[in-house]
């Protein structure tokens, strides 16, 4: 086979060049409808065959070998954050408030120039490779809107892999664990109905923000004194809104929080947990209180396999040495939805050097992603996805008919 190195290479100003127009045009969640456009246009260059998949923004493309196998897929998101840019670039955001600070464009274009590469070596492997490229990661829509829209409903697709930048870990080395590594994340909704009267008679009425407030307060006890102390639970209400003017009691209150765990078992236990705290805390300041859990998305919960394939992928390509253990974070990912329905492994790629600058955490205005390790990172997704066809090799049987729709 012909050696990934020599196919990167040539693509490497190419891809620089792509990464630089991402940046310079960033587009929000839902919004990313120019970034979808150059995306089809690229892979469609490359000869990528573009797959029908019925949403507004988004896109999936197949690379298929010079043999029937199985189909591995690698997903990349491709949204911005809508916050503006203060890095000094100089090929900075041209859309003011828009910025693409958690690297997305990098993923992209690591995406297209692993689908750059495969398609030059196309007669030399077996299967076929689905490059997912996602909208609206950002506000964890977009995974579901496309295994809404079919994604998975041909059943050929057999594992899947997604990265993720990281600058808290050096450039060079690869965050891999078949572990904990980033959280479920689900959203609280909270009301509280009291009863709304003068400033100045506080015992004639019930006071929603007083209620709210302790049970604000109350559910700073849900976690230290209702869960396993070895169990990760993070709740965050980062929203209050009650009242209307300074001397009239409020009569409502709406709070709107985040949830966030890692054991399944946990999870399922928070709804009855907060709902229970929230109404009789709520109660005892003589008011009434609903709270609502609205799930969002499951913890990553990487598969064994897949993760030893990441993991020989990263020590033939980076280094023996290049595998470090990541430590988990409480922020969340939609590839997990991905994962309830094939195995996958979601790593990250460090990318930090402070000697640069590249040290911002994500979603910093000033974040910063590190292009040196765009050759490297792209012979790393092509290798990860060659070994894991071979892999599955072994499983498949028969004849598979790619022209049929995902739809």
């Amino acid at each position: 086979m012909k050696n990934i190195l020599q196919m990167t290479e040539p693509l490497t100003n190419k891809l620089l060049e792509i990464r630089k127009e991402l940046h310079q045009h960033p587009e929000v969640s839902g919004e990313e409808y120019e970034t979808t456009r150059r995306i089809k246009q690229w892979l469609t260059d490359a000869g990528c065959r573009i797959l029908p998949i019925n949403t507004q923004t988004g896109a999936v493309a197949e690379v298929s070998g010079n043999k029937e196998g199985p189909t591995v897929a690698f997903r990349a998101d491709i949204d911005a954050l809508p916050i503006p840019e203060q890095t000094g670039l100089p090929y900075s955001s041209k859309n003011e408030n828009a910025f693409h600070g958690c690297g997305h464009d990098w993923h992209t274009t690591i995406a297209l120039g692993a689908a750059m590469v495969l398609s030059q070596i196309r007669d030399q492997f077996a299967g076929h490779v689905r490059f997912i490229f996602q909208p609206a990661e950002e506000t964890t829509q977009g995974a579901k809107a496309l295994i809404d829209h079919g994604l998975f409903q041909d059943g050929k697709i057999q594992g899947i892999f997604g990265l993720h930048n990281q600058p808290s870990i050096p450039a060079g080395k690869v965050g891999i664990t078949e572990h904990r590594l980033m959280a479920a994340v689900d959203t609280l909704h909270i009301t509280i109905k009291g009863k709304s009267g003068h400033g100045a008679i506080p015992h004639q009425n019930i006071d929603a923000v007083v209620a709210g407030s302790a049970v604000v307060m109350g559910l700073q006890t849900a976690v230290s004194r209702n869960i396993d102390p070895f169990e990760p639970v993070v709740i965050t209400i980062g929203s209050f809104h009650s009242g209307t003017a300074h001397n009239v009691i409020a009569g409502t209150a709406e709070l709107w929080g985040t949830v966030r765990s890692f054991n399944p078992d946990v999870r399922k236990q928070l709804p009855e947990l907060i709902q229970r705290i929230s109404v009789d805390i709520a109660a005892g300041c003589g008011a009434e209180a609903k709270a609502e859990i609205i799930p969002q998305v499951p913890a990553i919960q990487n598969d064994a396999e897949m993760t030893s394939i990441v993991k020989k992928a990263a020590q033939s390509v980076m280094g023996k040495d290049s595998i470090v253990k990541p430590e988990p974070t409480m922020g969340g990912e939609d590839f997990s939805l991905y994962q309830e329905h094939v195995p996958g492994c979601y790593f990250w790629v460090g990318t930090g050097d402070p000697m640069k600058s590249i040290d911002k955490p994500w979603h910093d205005p000033a974040f910063l992603v590190n292009d040196e390790l765009i050759p490297d990172t792209v012979r790393l997704v092509a290798e990860i996805l060659l070994t894991s066809l071979k892999h599955f090799q072994t499983f498949t049987k028969g004849e598979v008919n790619h022209d049929a729709n995902l739809l």
